[in-house]
């Protein structure tokens, strides 16, 4: 059977997933809540929007229906949970819903607990897991025999973000909701963590959880890592992977900068993102990889497990 997309979100981001679902030439519906925010969406993919949002579409639709169809949640960063768990209660099995997975720590645990308990799965949307500079990070580092040490950077630009009109409590989790795309990247690409020691420092009223981050430790591959962050600084993400051979240097992450072992030259490696230049870059292989359930995204559970790593990175208690 073809797969069915239900597209939950008619904002920007759901535009962007929408290019990419008629490239693969995949059915899909989209649900909205009002006409006014989906007139953007329905002007520039010429598709009608169900409007009334889920729960009228819950309405309209029987819970036999649900097993024909993969959900894609891209609604605002505050209702990702409650409409993951509201999917998750009418039945649905296949979820991708946009990174985080909630709106903290707290929404993620949930939707982690309601999925294991209806036996389904929930995908968390980090985007830069599939970029071309990502899969070819990977498979060059594993041409080397592994990542020995990797470094990121995950400043945040701290005097804009401050002023982002968004909805309540997003901000205040701007560590979990924007800078965990970095941190997720670089654990996904250098190996997951086991032992961390974190330091952290200022703090605003937008993020009290602090503005300056730093720490190290080490990933049960035994490969070494540090980290830093500066909010209140200059700065920008990065990631950095040594192998016994090289350096990869993604900065910017959509690109791959090669140093030899032995050399000081820094040379640009060549990588095919064709797909990364037509679409929003990583989307059109993250969506592939939700239709063909490919093992690189990330499960909620996953991205459970790394909530004691997270809280120490920020300042916030399990």
């Amino acid at each position: 059977m073809k797969n069915q997309i239900l597209l939950v979100g008619a904002g920007p981001m759901a535009t962007e997933y929408a290019k990419v679902l008629e490239a693969q030439n995949l059915e899909y519906s989209v649900v909205g809540n009002t006409k006014e925010g989906a007139a953007s969406f329905e002007l520039e993919m010429k598709k009608e929007v169900v409007i009334g949002g889920l729960n009228k579409w819950m309405e309209q639709n029987s819970k036999t229906e649900v097993n024909k169809y993969k959900v894609i949640v891209v609604v605002n960063e505050n209702l990702l949970g409650s409409v993951t768990c509201d999917l998750l209660n009418f039945g649905f099995k296949e979820i991708l819903v946009e990174k985080p997975g909630g709106l903290n720590f707290s929404d993620i645990e949930k939707v982690n607990q309601l999925a294991k308990d209806n036996k389904a799965n929930v995908y968390i949307g980090y985007n830069r897991r599939f970029f071309a500079s990502t899969l070819k990070a990977l498979e060059l580092i594993k041409l080397d025999g592994g990542v020995t040490s990797f470094n990121f950077e995950f400043t945040e630009w701290g005097h804009v973000i401050k002023d982002l009109v968004k909805n309540e409590g997003v901000l205040e989790e701007w560590f979990i909701q924007n800078s965990s795309h970095v941190i997720d990247l670089a654990f996904f690409i250098g190996g997951m963590p086991t032992e961390m020691k974190s330091f952290v420092g200022g703090g605003s009223t937008w993020h009290p959880k602090g503005t300056v981050f730093s720490g190290a430790g080490i990933t049960a591959e035994n490969a070494l890592f540090t980290y830093n962050a500066n909010w209140e600084s200059a700065g920008r993400w990065w990631t950095e992977f040594l192998t016994k051979e090289n350096r990869y240097i993604m900065k910017p992450m959509e690109k791959i900068f090669v140093q030899k072992r032995g050399s000081i030259q820094v040379d640009e490696f060549e990588i095919n993102d064709e797909f990364d230049r037509l679409f929003k870059p990583g989307l059109y292989k993250q969506v592939e990889a939700f239709i063909q359930f490919e093992d690189k995204l990330m499960k909620i559970e996953e991205q459970v497990k790394m909530i004691p790593f997270y809280s120490q990175m920020c300042k916030r208690k399990v």
